[in-house]
C-alpha cells in the first residue's frame, strides 16, 4: 500500500511511516503549494491512500466527478 501525505500532515508521521517499510511521499516535500486537485490526481494515478486533515477531498472525488485515489484517510 502507498501512502500520500497532505501538506497538513506531519513530516515527523511521514518519517515513522517511512521507517516502519511503508511507502510514502509527501506533499510538503515533493510537490509543495499545489492545488487539491493536482494532489488528488497524482494519488489517483499511483493509486495511493491520501493522508490528510482537509474535508475537501470528498466533495472534490462526488461533486465534481474527479479520480479517485486507493483511498482517504481523513484525521
Amino acid at each position: 500500500m502507498k501512502f500520500l501525505a497532505n501538506e497538513n500532515y506531519p513530516l515527523a508521521s511521514v518519517r515513522k511511516i517511512a521507517a516502519a517499510g511503508h511507502e510514502i511521499e509527501s506533499v510538503t516535500l515533493m510537490m509543495q503549494g499545489q492545488p487539491d486537485i493536482t494532489i488528488l490526481h497524482k494519488a489517483a494515478e499511483e493509486q495511493s491512500v491520501i493522508l490528510t486533515f482537509d474535508r475537501d477531498y470528498g466533495m472534490l472525488i462526488y461533486q465534481f466527478n474527479l479520480p479517485k485515489p486507493a483511498g482517504i484517510l481523513f484525521l
